[in-house]
């Protein structure tokens, strides 16, 4: 949505629309902008939600394990988890070998005590806006 579009439908001014994202963006509310991208028209037709369990729970590990995670960029969305597992990472790729890859490339470096691997079948609601 344009500017002058979310300005009409706020009834605010256009100036007065733009100090208002502004003052929300220095404040940290608004943390960038972004274009919603089909990922299927892509190519990215695989989503895996992927469990994670592990023995290892010091700053150290933890430390060392998101910065290696934060290296794979199919890694969309990650997430210290409570529960039977303790991370949640939600993949994004091409093809079951292109996952394979990313499997590879994650239990690479740190050790894990489990990976268990859930693919999806068919995205009901996808990246909806947050409930404001």
């Amino acid at each position: 949505m344009s500017q002058r579009e979310l300005a009409e439908t706020v009834g605010m001014s256009q100036n007065a629309c733009w100090r208002r994202l502004k003052a929300l963006n220095d404040a940290g509310i608004l943390q960038g902008s972004t274009a919603r991208v089909d990922r299927k028209a892509l190519g990215l037709g695989l989503v895996v939600f992927v469990m994670l369990r592990t023995r290892h729970h010091s700053v150290e590990w933890l430390d060392e394990f998101r910065r290696h995670v934060q290296t794979i960029p199919e890694v969309v969305d990650f997430f210290r988890i409570g529960g039977d597992y303790d991370y949640l990472l939600k993949v994004v790729t091409e093809t079951m070998d292109s996952y394979d890859s990313v499997y590879q490339r994650l239990i690479s470096k740190v050790e894990l005590d489990s990976v268990t691997s859930y693919f999806a079948m068919e995205a009901i609601a996808e990246q909806r806006p947050l409930p404001l």
